[in-house]
């Protein structure tokens, strides 16, 4: 029944492609064929479904910053995160700074850019890139994740919203390390080369609340991922969280290079790749296939009932 409705997600997310554009601003990006399109599910019971281009290698982009957040949870503490960091919806695109200048101190949470960098600013000086890169194969049950170079130049070459942003939050005294390094792990990871079966077992992972799904191995701290999830849900899918959240309800987090992480509680991690993107920068057949899933699966966290 799963393949048969992941076959038929398919087909519903194949109608919006040709509505969505790929991530040009990032010339890397938009080099690749929109055209892409895959889905993977990692149930609770070690099964995997999957349609489609789950094993096409992309970039990661601003699903990272789930990782980051969880990293950053385990190795600096809550207090230390959220003391200069909110866990708000911004209602901002994700590289905005207006609000961070005008209206606020700090970032507005964790899944935009300017909160994504200052976590990566209190990773850089206790973790290492390689230790960052280890740790999100470890996550994503892929032992194959790479940096991809050419992503990774293409995106600091053009980011000066970005570096714009690291300084603004260092002259707020958000950012008390060095900014170019810690820019530079941000980058970083979000050029992680994974696939949407990568993102799937991501999912799986915070979906059984840290624990390996074969190994039974705890591979993160409950309440750091009862945290991530939260923020997750609320933050996830940037300034359309809020209708995902009605029409979907799973903690979801998309990325520009067309990823998108989804974690059904206790159940199934769900994995996207779709590089066609919306205007709020959510991969465009990827929500509509989410919605689908949601719809038939009786997956949405309010649900009268589930599979």
């Amino acid at each position: 029944m799963v393949q048969e409705i992941l076959e038929q997600a398919m087909e519903e997310g194949r109608k919006e492609i040709v509505h969505g554009e790929t991530a040009s601003y990032i010339p890397e990006l938009g080099n690749v064929d929109k055209n892409h399109l895959g889905i993977c599910i990692y149930t609770a019971g070690g099964e995997v479904f999957s349609a489609g281009d789950t094993d096409v290698r992309f970039t990661i982009q601003s699903i990272s910053k789930v990782i980051s957040l969880a990293a950053a949870l385990e190795v600096c503490g809550f207090d230390k995160v959220f003391a200069k960091v909110g866990m708000e919806p911004s209602g901002d695109a994700f590289n905005s700074l207006v609000k961070l200048d005008l209206t606020s101190n700090y970032p507005y949470n964790p899944m935009i850019n300017s909160g994504a960098i200052a976590v990566a600013s209190y990773l850089m000086p206790v973790v290492s890139f390689e230790e960052m890169l280890q740790f999100s194969r470890k996550l994503c049950l892929d032992a194959e994740i790479i940096l991809d170079e050419k992503v990774f130049q293409s995106e600091m070459t053009h980011s000066a919203r970005n570096r714009a942003i690291a300084y603004l939050l260092e002259s707020k005294g958000i950012i008390e390390s060095d900014v170019e390094k810690s820019l530079d792990l941000y980058v970083k990871m979000c050029s992680l080369g994974v696939t949407a079966k990568s993102l799937a077992g991501l999912g799986m992972v915070l979906a059984g609340g840290g624990i390996h799904p074969v190994t039974g191995e705890r591979l993160l701290d409950a309440d750091v991922v009862r945290v991530v999830k939260t923020i997750m849900l609320t933050c996830g899918m940037y300034d359309g969280s809020g209708e995902f959240a009605v029409h979907v309800g799973i903690p979801s987090k998309s990325g520009v290079g067309g990823g998108i992480l989804s974690v059904v509680e206790k159940k199934m991690g769900i994995g996207i790749y779709g590089p066609a993107l919306d205007q709020k920068g959510n991969s465009i057949a990827g929500g509509s296939m989410l919605r689908y899933l949601s719809e038939k699966l009786r997956l949405h966290m309010f649900a009268e009932e589930s599979i």
